[in-house]
């Protein structure tokens, strides 16, 4: 419960507020009209009294009767957890894109809870859990807000179009997209694996909504396509995971996804669950999952959690983006990947041809290299679209497939 409501002390500082004092009460089952007891509903009144606050936030999500009881009885505005986040949200957001999720994600919470919101709405201008689609507080009528939903999922539907042919011009890599909890250091694996400094790293909850796709070089000559997308959290609105489906499009297509875990923090297992749990609503689950432990740099005993993670999932990785060699294993993970992508070629190049011969070391594999009558004959693994381009421009390559016919022919 502690953990819980300091992630909760977390998020509302995100938002902008500030924490003046926590209620608790352990109960069986939640009450219908105020989902805690009328006792502990006067204790909260008199606590707010006290210490001047104008908001009460609670952990649990509230149903709309609920949140209109308790605003009557605590004469302050009410809030749930997925409120809060909406809220984090539409001031993260910045993309075009972003915008359109969270804007919908925010009307689908509204739409149910519209005698109460626009009663604040039509007092209030700002203040978290205010902040969202422009002029709602005029679109009192509800067919006109079940029309705008109609709109943002037929624009979000256009980007999900549009994101599929991005996809289709792409050039043939290993595609690997990030997922993990919120705050875990999906956006600062991706800046050390990329070199780009100008990516925004924070260690504040959801820094980064907007998805993020770089061409990693991998070694070897190998390089990986690699996207962060927006970290979860427990108790993630429902609405939001739906809204998100466009932009986690980019984990539905990737050939692997990397679950980075926070391995310093206490409760990483816990955080893995939550994730694990949000990968299955998004019909995710079965796609292939390296998990990376993270941030290892700040454990006291490294190996400890090395044996107690790979007991649980044998192909754990261990990283660190403060070391230099904090990402080889990864890398190497990586790589053993990208090669399973890459076909066994052979190329003929001339003895004297020395660029093109550094160049095919430099882009591929090189299995295997033997000379004969002033020409180079190398087994090199490629991707197809590098060989295709050394075809085009007239040099002699033959695949696997080839030898195995001339053979077989032979």
């Amino acid at each position: 419960m502690d953990e819980h409501l300091d992630e909760l002390a977390r998020l509302v500082d995100t938002a902008g507020a500030e924490v003046v004092g926590r209620i608790t009460q352990q109960i069986q089952s939640p009450t219908p009209g105020f989902l805690i007891g009328e006792g502990k509903v006067e204790e909260v009144r008199l606590a707010c009294a006290e210490r001047n606050a104008t908001l009460v936030i609670f952990d649990e999500e509230l149903t709309p009767t609920q949140g209109a009881n308790l605003e009557r009885e605590l004469k302050v505005r009410v809030m749930d957890r997925a409120e809060v986040i909406l809220d984090i949200f539409s001031t993260r957001a910045r993309s075009h894109e972003a915008k359109l999720q969270v804007e919908l994600a925010q009307l689908e919470y509204m739409l149910p809870r519209l005698t109460r919101m626009w009663t604040h709405l039509s007092r209030i201008r700002g203040g978290i859990g205010l902040r969202g689609p422009g002029e709602t507080q005029l679109e009192t009528d509800r067919r006109m807000i079940r029309k705008k939903i109609q709109g943002l999922r037929e624009k979000l539907r256009g980007v999900e179009r549009h994101r599929a042919t991005v996809r289709d011009g792409r050039e043939s890599m290993l595609d690997v997209a990030l997922v993990g909890y919120t705050n875990a250091g999906k956006s600062s694996l991706l800046r050390a694996l990329s070199g780009e400094h100008d990516i925004v790293v924070e260690d504040r909850l959801f820094a980064t909504l907007d998805t993020l796709t770089r061409v990693v070089d991998i070694g070897e000559g190998y390089r990986a396509r690699v996207t962060d997308t927006v970290g979860f959290i427990r108790k993630l609105p429902h609405q939001l995971v739906a809204s998100f489906r466009a932009t986690l499009e980019e984990a539905r297509e990737a050939d692997v996804l990397l679950h980075v875990v926070d391995a310093s923090h206490p409760g990483w297992e816990d955080q893995m669950r939550v994730v694990e749990d949000v990968l299955d609503e998004l019909d995710l689950s079965e796609k292939p999952v390296i998990p990376v432990f993270n941030k290892i740099d700040l454990l006291v005993d490294a190996v400890g959690l090395a044996a107690r993670a790979r007991e649980v999932h044998p192909d754990a990785v261990l990283a660190t983006t403060m070391r230099t060699d904090g990402l080889a294993a990864l890398k190497k993970a990586l790589r053993a990947l990208a090669r399973k992508e890459r076909p066994v070629i052979t190329v003929r190049v001339p003895a004297a041809d020395g660029a093109r011969l550094a160049e095919m070391y430099r882009v591929g594999e090189v299995l295997g290299r033997s000379s004969q009558d002033g020409t180079e004959e190398l087994t090199i693994r490629l991707e197809d679209w590098q060989a295709e381009r050394l075809e085009r421009e007239g040099v002699e390559v033959r695949r696997e497939s080839d030898r195995q016919r001339s053979r077989a022919t032979g």
